[in-house]
């Protein structure tokens, strides 16, 4: 493994020099929950019927890559939300939901330098839509919860729905939707930079031309060329010109 360099507290970078050119990038993709907003929706959501330790305790064991079948243990978290509203989902969003720091001001920097935005979620859309209109992002690709029609209309059934390109967005979805948005903008893999905290963002990370691991678990550090552990998104700035 590559000896990581020390660039300033709490900043590492592993396999090159920086720094590297924004502008030789064309696509920049982030990861959403503990990446871009503060936190795991699906453990607040759950937060709400008096399940979170439950959840987040299933959420912990995947992101830190104990946890293989990322689909199965997303379907699992997400029966145990069955009953809960949208009202309590839209609750979650205004009172818990925040923006990382930095996240804003790297965005814009990225787009000022030609870049393209793509967040790639194995979250829900019912978040992802509200953080890519805050944000300005380009390309949105996450999870739909099924809501109830009838009887228990306005509530989530426990499932989610499929979607065209696939069923749930794990780690390989991820890598897939990266390199589509690429060849459809026209671009190389190397061209790209992949940002994420948990194991199933290693899989866009690794094809990515530059990899970015943002106060992430152990494994998922050990393996990104950028590694920030303190301090804002933007931080990827700093070895960035």
């Amino acid at each position: 493994m590559t000896t990581a360099q020390t660039l300033a507290p709490g900043l590492t970078v592993r396999g090159f020099t920086p720094p590297l050119k924004l502008s030789d990038f064309k696509l920049i993709a982030f990861d959403m929950d503990s990446t871009l907003i503060s936190i795991e929706c699906v453990d607040e959501i759950a937060d709400v019927v008096g399940k979170k330790t439950e959840v987040a305790a299933i959420t912990e064991a995947a992101m830190r890559g104990e946890i293989t079948d990322y689909k199965d243990s997303l379907r699992r978290r997400v029966a145990l939300l069955k009953g809960v509203t949208v009202a309590d989902m839209e609750q979650v969003l205004v009172e818990r939901l925040r923006i990382n720091p930095g996240a804003a001001e790297l965005i814009r920097a990225c787009k000022a330098a030609g870049l393209k935005v793509l967040l790639v979620s194995g979250g829900f859309t019912y978040f992802a839509y509200r953080v890519r209109d805050t944000l300005d992002i380009d390309f949105v690709r996450a999870n739909v919860l099924e809501i109830a029609s009838g009887a228990n209309c306005g509530e989530l059934t426990g499932r989610m729905v499929d979607q065209a390109w696939g069923d749930i967005c794990d780690g390989a979805e991820k890598r897939r939707t990266l390199l589509e948005v690429a060849s459809l903008l026209g671009i190389e893999p190397a061209e790209c930079i992949a940002m994420g905290d948990g194991a199933n963002d290693l899989p866009m990370m690794r094809v990515a031309g530059l990899s970015v691991a943002y106060h992430a678990k152990p494994a998922v550090r050990e393996q990104a060329m950028v590694s920030i552990e303190q301090g804002g998104l933007d931080r990827l700035l700093e070895v960035l010109s």
